[in-house]
């Protein structure tokens, strides 16, 4: 099966946030009231009952005066998701058409994936001691529809399809925002971390949207990849390691008691 992502367009978005609240009715999530802090955005960032927010950027330029920049922040159901490595219970899996899911029957709360995720997506549900995240609507995708926040966005700022196809789609788009007025319009999740399974038409560089010019995956796989596959035997090596490391320092205090006496003789 071919990819299928969503594609966001910053320039066609109102912010009206008509995704968040799709998102939250679909999967039966509930409201999160955080404190007011001067500005139009809900939520600093998603939490383990928010799965996707519109965040808000204020800019002011010498030239253009102030101006706002939105964003959509989501999983990105990364290509090679780094959160599905490092889980040491396999509770992540990724769909033959691209979306990464969580099973929260699976997971420990143990936060690796939290960790090891380049855009700090996963995020802890005390309340329930488990990780969540966004799920591409996997479970609605695969009866035929849509995910609930593409299906909802008035302006199509939000479209739902094939990645090859949608891809074209950025291009041109962002070639039309170059030669009106964006000249540093660009297109994200294209080769980022080799392919994102979410695609952007942002209309400035990613830094103006909160996102890495050149995101990194972080190095937290020490265990999974080189202790883990060794631990059967590791394990009992360090306990038999610290077992000798006791009777000898034990056998050596004796001794130096010995010799302290003798000597007092």
């Amino acid at each position: 099966m071919a990819n299928l992502t969503n594609l966001y367009d910053v320039s066609k978005c109102t912010a009206c946030r008509g995704c968040q609240i799709a998102c939250k009715d679909w999967n039966q999530l509930p409201a999160v009231i955080e404190p007011f802090k001067g500005n139009y955005q809900t939520h600093e960032d998603t939490n383990g009952q928010t799965y996707t927010i519109i965040k808000f950027f204020e800019e002011e330029d010498p030239v253009h005066g102030l101006s706002w920049n939105f964003i959509k922040r989501q999983c990105m159901h990364c290509s090679d998701p780094n959160c599905m490595k490092v889980c040491p219970r396999g509770a992540y899996e990724k769909t033959s058409w691209g979306a990464v899911v969580h099973d929260p029957d699976k997971c420990i709360g143990c936060q690796y994936c939290s960790t090891a995720c380049p855009f700090d997506v996963p995020k802890y549900l005390k309340r329930l001691d488990i990780i969540t995240k966004c799920t591409l609507c996997a479970d609605r995708v695969e009866e035929g529809l849509e995910p609930a926040c593409a299906r909802t966005c008035p302006t199509d700022a939000l479209i739902f399809g094939d990645r090859d196809e949608l891809l074209q789609i950025a291009e041109n788009r962002a070639k039309y925002l170059q030669a009106n007025g964006f000249p540093r319009a660009t297109i994200y999740g294209k080769l980022e971390l080799g392919g994102l399974n979410k695609l952007y038409v942002l209309t400035d560089t990613p830094d103006k949207f909160g996102l890495p010019v050149d995101p990194k995956v972080p190095a937290v796989t020490f265990w999974q990849n080189y202790v883990q596959p060794y631990a059967s035997w590791l394990i009992p090596l360090a306990l038999a390691g610290s077992a000798t490391s006791f009777f000898t320092t034990r056998l050596l205090a004796n001794k130096k008691g010995e010799h302290v006496e003798g000597g007092h003789e």
